[in-house]
């Protein structure tokens, strides 16, 4: 296991994702700052949060709650990923980076996830 939460590469990509989704709302409408920017920061924020509390767990059972948090967390941003894009909202390209790395988290997650099963 790695010694810190920070040596993780999925927490330090849910960072990335974080840091983009935050560049990505920042180009949508002002009246959406309550409603689907405030939904989807909270959302990115979410994953490497959840991961990093997980990892601080003294149990492999609590530390698999919080991934899966992390990993439902991906999911939710994931959809909202898919709402802006019908609604036209941010920059298209920086919404496919963000689309794509979110995908890529959610992998990951799943597979730390998949290599603690057995473990207790």
């Amino acid at each position: 296991m790695a010694k810190s939460y920070r040596d993780l590469i999925v927490w330090q990509k849910g960072i990335q994702l974080t840091v983009l989704i935050y560049q990505l709302t920042s180009g949508f409408p002002k009246e959406e700052l309550y409603g689907l920017t405030g939904q989807m920061r909270r959302a990115a924020v979410s994953i490497p949060s959840n991961i990093a509390e997980g990892a601080g767990r003294l149990n492999t059972p609590e530390y698999k709650q919080f991934l899966g948090v992390a990993r439902g967390s991906s999911f939710e941003l994931s959809t909202q990923l898919v709402i802006a894009k019908e609604l036209g909202f941010g920059d298209a390209a920086q919404r496919e980076q963000a689309e794509n790395l979110s995908q890529e988290v959610g992998r990951m997650i799943f597979a730390t996830i998949s290599t603690l099963k057995g473990k207790v």
